[in-house]
C-alpha cells in the first residue's frame, strides 16, 4: 500500500510516500526557518501564508521523487493535530479535497504519534527490523514531552508529561537568552561544543520517583547566570507599520562563557531525559526504547540514552534518522498506514484540532 502523507502542523510544509508503513519512496520538505529567523520563532500567520503556496509543489515533489502518479495512491494520511491551527488548515483542507475528487482513502494522523512512527521508517529497498512492542518511547517534541509505554499499533499508556516547559521549549528559551537565535536546539549544541558540562551548576528537577518532567526552573538558573553580563539594551527604534516585529537579540559582554553555560545547560536537560526514561525501562523491565520529535536529532541526548538505557535496564535504544527527527510527512504516511490496518478511516467531516492527546479525544 503507497500512502501519500501531508504534514503541515507548524512550519514545515511536507509531503512523502511511503509504502507499506516502513519503506519511504520519498519525503519532501520544504523548510521555513529562514522566514522565521528574524522574529525569533514562529509567526503564525506568515507560516500559513508560506504553507499556501507551497503545498501543491510539495505534493508534486514527493510524487515525481517517488515516481509514481496520483492514481498509484491508495491512501492520504494527513496531520489533523496537535499544531498551529492555519497551517493544520492548509494540509487538512488541500488532504481532503485532493482524496474527494480522486475517491481516495483519507485518514487524520496525530502528529505526536507519527512522531513515534519514524522509529517504523527505512530507506528505500533496505532491510530493517521494526520495534517489537512492548516499547518504552522517551517523545521530546516541541511544547510536548512524553513519557509512554506502546503496548501495540495504536495503543498507549501514558507514565509521564512535562509539568510546564517541555525540552524543546527549555532549549528554544535558553537559547534566546543567551542570544544563540533560532531554532535553539541546533544553536545550543553548536554553541556547547568546546564547553565545560560541569562549569555551572544548574538545577534538575528530579520530582522525586515521578516520571513527570519540569525544565521552568532551569530556564529561570539559567536567566541568572546570564543577567550580570547583559549590556543595556540600546533605544529603540522608531515603530514602522510592519505586522510583524522583528525580534531583537539580547547584548552581552565579551566575557560571557556562553559554550560553558551551553554546555551546562544541554547537560541538565539531557541528564534528566535519559535517567527518567532509563529508571523508567528498568522498573518494567522494557528491552526496546525508542526516542522521537525533535530533540530527538541532539547528539548528546542520543549518546547519553543509549548508554543509561543499556547500563540500568540492559535495553537497546532506536532512534529515527536524523531527516525523520524534525516534522516531515514520511512519519505522517506511517502512522496512517497502521492506522488504516485497524480499520480507522476519515470522512470529509475531518477536521483539525490545535491540541490533541495521543491517544484521547480533543481538548
Amino acid at each position: 500500500m503507497n500512502v501519500l502523507g501531508i504534514e503541515t502542523s507548524c512550519d514545515e510544509t511536507s509531503a512523502a510516500v511511503v509504502r507499506g508503513g516502513t519503506e519511504v519512496r520519498s519525503n519532501v520538505v520544504s523548510s521555513q526557518i529562514a522566514l522565521h529567523r528574524d522574529h525569533g520563532g514562529v509567526v503564525p500567520e506568515l507560516a500559513a501564508r508560506a504553507q499556501l503556496t507551497a503545498i501543491i509543489p510539495v505534493v508534486e515533489a514527493a510524487l515525481a521523487e517517488a515516481k509514481l502518479e496520483l492514481d498509484e495512491i491508495d491512501a492520504i494520511a494527513v496531520t489533523r493535530g496537535p499544531g498551529l491551527a492555519g497551517s493544520l488548515l492548509v494540509g487538512a483542507n488541500f488532504a481532503k479535497a485532493l482524496a474527494y475528487a480522486r475517491s481516495i482513502p483519507l485518514v487524520g494522523v496525530n502528529h505526536l504519534e507519527a512522531h513515534l512512527y519514524a522509529n517504523w521508517l527505512v530507506p528505500p529497498e533496505s532491510e530493517s527490523t521494526q520495534p517489537e512492542f512492548p516499547v518504552l518511547a522517551l517523545l521530546v517534541s516541541g511544547g510536548h514531552t512524553e513519557l509512554m509505554l506502546m503496548t501495540g499499533h495504536g495503543r498507549y499508556a501514558h507514565l509521564g508529561r512535562t509539568l510546564d516547559d517541555a525540552a524543546g521549549e527549555a532549549f528554544d528559551k535558553g537559547a534566546r537568552l543567551l542570544g544563540l537565535g533560532y531554532p535553539g536546539g541546533p544553536a545550543i549544541q553548536q554553541a556547547a561544543i568546546g564547553g565545560r558540562t560541569d562549569a555551572f551548576a544548574l538545577p534538575r528537577a528530579w520530582l522525586g520517583e515521578s516520571n513527570d518532567f519540569s525544565f521552568s526552573g532551569l530556564k529561570t538558573a539559567l536567566l541568572r547566570e546570564v543577567e550580570p553580563y547583559r549590556l543595556p539594551d540600546p533605544e529603540p527604534e522608531p515603530q514602522d507599520d510592519a505586522p510583524f516585529r522583528k525580534h531583537r537579540p539580547p547584548r552581552f559582554a565579551e566575557t560571557l562563557p556562553v559554550a560553558d553555560l551551553a554546555a551546562s545547560y544541554q547537560e541538565a536537560i539531557v541528564d534528566v531525559l535519559a535517567v527518567k526514561t532509563a529508571r523508567a525501562a528498568e522498573a518494567l523491565d522494557i528491552r526496546q526504547v525508542v526516542l522521537a520529535g525533535g530533540v530527538a536529532a541532539n547528539r548528546a541526548l542520543r549518546e547519553r540514552l543509549a548508554g543509561e538505557v543499556d547500563l540500568r535496564a540492559g535495553a537497546m535504544l532506536r532512534v529515527p534518522a536524523l531527516m525523520y527527527c524534525t516534522d516531515n510527512a514520511a512519519m505522517v504516511a506511517a502512522a496512517g498506514y497502521f492506522a488504516l490496518r485497524r480499520g480507522a478511516q476519515s470522512g470529509w467531516e475531518l477536521d483539525v484540532a490545535s491540541r490533541l492527546p495521543i491517544g484521547g479525544s480533543d481538548s
